[in-house]
């Protein structure tokens, strides 16, 4: 049984954010939409909610960490070529995003990491198949 998983992220501006992801190519679900978030989808079972700062705090009763100087969590995507490894990075750093580290190219593991707008980090991961046969 597949287990779906939900990504409560908090960002500061949630237009501004949906924006960012849109230009790397991921779409939202609108069902799952109001001025508070926005449903990510990044696979069959996996999504992203972009939840507006104020609305993420009525969920914890800690502090909301600073994505801008302290690391909470990495989200670690996987890509199904190189390629688009490439070209979301290439997205993000053109919209606004930073590089978090140096690329890693391993021959059969590629990877690249950003910051999005509010400081969250990133990986886009493509490991080639036939090197898990090997």
């Amino acid at each position: 049984m597949a287990t779906k998983i939900y990504v409560n992220l908090p960002v500061k501006d949630l237009a501004v954010s949906k924006d960012f992801f849109a230009g790397l190519g991921f779409s939202f679900d609108p069902r799952f939409a109001d001025e508070n978030m926005e449903c990510m989808l990044i696979g069959e079972d996996s999504f992203v909610m972009l939840q507006a700062e104020p609305y993420f705090r009525t969920f914890t009763k800690k502090d909301v960490a600073d994505a801008g100087s302290v690391t909470e969590v990495i989200v670690a995507l996987g890509a199904e070529s190189r390629e688009r490894v490439d070209d979301m990075v290439d997205a993000a750093l053109a919209s606004g995003g930073r590089p978090s580290k140096d690329t890693l190219d391993l021959g059969f593991v590629y990877t690249r990491a950003f910051e999005d707008l509010d400081g969250h980090l990133w990986e886009a991961t493509y490991l080639d198949p036939s090197a898990l046969q090997a």
